[in-house]
């Protein structure tokens, strides 16, 4: 006996303790400390940041935790699944009853209720009780949903209803919550997020998660045709513009122009334009100015190419290409070509050449941290950027969204509607009827009181009764 009724009592101690509020009061603070948390401690940088910023033994037990990247951690993805067991469990588990009285065929109205109702409008009519109950009864039928009546000794009771359904308006929140996390669910565990650098003329269909930096390849591959770059008067970029085209099995099946928070989506993954930087360009024009004669010479080079200096003042190359160079340690100069002047009879001294500053070098060799008879600037170049792309799937969203549709009609049926019944109460007095509204709400008892004093003057203009007790 007591082994068949372990299970049971297994299985109705674990439907207890989800059907718990007080489970759901912990899981919600839960959330919100974590949620503090995951606010103060910035998201998804990079581990050299974090290690920084915190040590090394404080970087590896945080990451550990999964504190870095908090809403796709084991523990977050737990809450929130035990929190959406939980609203499950306890809608289940109260819905019975409310379920009893929506559905309910014949809804048994007592008049003993409503001769007790406080809202009570009473009024007395010349006509017999047989015949206000054909006068009453088809004001009532417009104006309420279902309708019935009961004769009792010395009084014939008329009762109707209407929004039963609107009880279920805190289950529709209810379901609105799990629809919100399941959303999130899916999000966290399909849904992914990442990045892509891709130059102009190249493709690429594999990019770089951004909790990992694991690869994942995409089913389709991203073109980089063109890009754009336009720059406001302080240097500062005002407007970045991407021409994409996605290829799927080497033929092309979209061509689009995105720029920032404006993506393309495609097959349910969204591409923003997130970022730029320059690639080294192909061929540059340099200028060398001789201090002593004042004359300037151009000339065409390429990285790794010498180029002889007229008036015999050297040979100089150009080595290589930086996106970002610190000169001296302490100044950002951007994109900057660094090359090797060899003067003739000299030692080789490096020169560092600003792709945005090209009097650079000029102000380096006034200002005599470089000794020099010439003066080296890049006069010309053609720019050849690569395009930063965001990249990333969020299968869950349209739940998110439904999510709030929902819980907006949800809270409206919740708190602007309700479940309303009336009694009129028709009792024969000498050669009349005294009259008696009353009425009662799941909710909003000051709508109802004005519902039936709105009812009792209807009814009683419909007998000619101006007089309401």
């Amino acid at each position: 006996m007591s082994k068949s009724g372990a299970p049971s009592h297994f299985f109705r101690s674990l439907w207890d303790f989800f059907a718990s509020i007080r489970l759901t009061v912990v899981l919600l603070l839960t959330l919100a400390a974590t949620s503090i948390v995951g606010t103060v401690i910035p998201q998804n940088e990079s581990p050299e940041v974090y290690a920084r910023h915190y040590g090394e033994t404080l970087f590896r037990l945080m990451d550990f935790l999964g504190l870095f990247d908090m809403y796709h951690s084991w523990w977050f993805q737990l809450l929130m699944v035990l929190l959406t067991l939980n609203i499950v469990v306890c809608s289940i588990n109260r819905l019975s009853a409310t379920w009893k009285i929506i559905f309910a065929r014949s809804p048994g109205f007592a008049g003993s209720r409503f001769r007790k109702a406080s809202n009570r409008v009473e009024f007395t009519a010349s006509r017999s009780p047989e015949q206000l109950r054909e006068l009453f009864e088809p004001m009532l039928q417009r104006r309420y949903r279902r309708t019935d009546s009961e004769t009792t000794d010395g009084s014939l009771f008329l009762f109707a209803e209407k929004g039963r359904w609107t009880r279920l308006g805190v289950y529709i929140v209810h379901f609105s919550v799990i629809l919100l996390l399941l959303g999130g669910l899916v999000g966290s565990f399909i849904g992914f997020e990442g990045y892509v650098n891709i130059p102009e003329g190249a493709s690429q269909d594999t990019i770089r998660l951004r909790n990992t930096n694991q690869p994942l390849k995409l089913p389709f591959a991203i073109r980089c045709d063109d890009f754009s770059v336009r720059f406001y008067e302080t240097g500062a970029p005002d407007e970045f513009r991407s021409r994409l085209t996605l290829l799927k099995e080497g033929r092309p099946v979209l061509q689009r122009d995105i720029v920032v928070n404006d993506p393309l989506r495609f097959e349910g993954i969204n591409i923003f334009q997130s970022s730029y930087g320059n690639m080294r360009p192909r061929e540059v024009v340099l200028s060398f100015t001789s201090t002593e004669s004042g004359m300037t010479y151009t000339r065409k080079a390429t990285v790794g190419t010498p180029v002889d200096i007229p008036e015999g003042l050297g040979q100089f190359v150009v080595e290589r290409f930086h996106n970002r160079y610190q000169f001296m340690g302490m100044m950002d100069l951007g994109s900057t070509f660094l090359g090797t002047l060899t003067p003739s009879g000299g030692e080789p001294v490096e020169v560092a050449l600003p792709l945005q500053h090209p009097d650079f070098d000029k102000m380096i060799v006034k200002r005599g941290i470089r000794k020099s008879d010439v003066i080296i600037a890049i006069t010309d170049f053609e720019p050849h950027y690569y395009t930063g792309l965001q990249v990333n799937s969020d299968p869950g969203v349209w739940l998110v969204y439904a999510g709030f549709l929902v819980m907006i009609i949800g809270c409206f049926i919740a708190f602007y509607m309700s479940h309303q019944r009336v009694g009129v109460e028709l009792v024969a007095r000498g050669g009349g009827t005294q009259v008696t509204v009353s009425g009662m709400s799941n909710k909003n008892k000051m709508g109802m009181n004005r519902s039936v004093e709105r009812l009792a003057g209807h009814l009683s203009r419909r007998v000619g009764t101006e007089k309401i007790g």
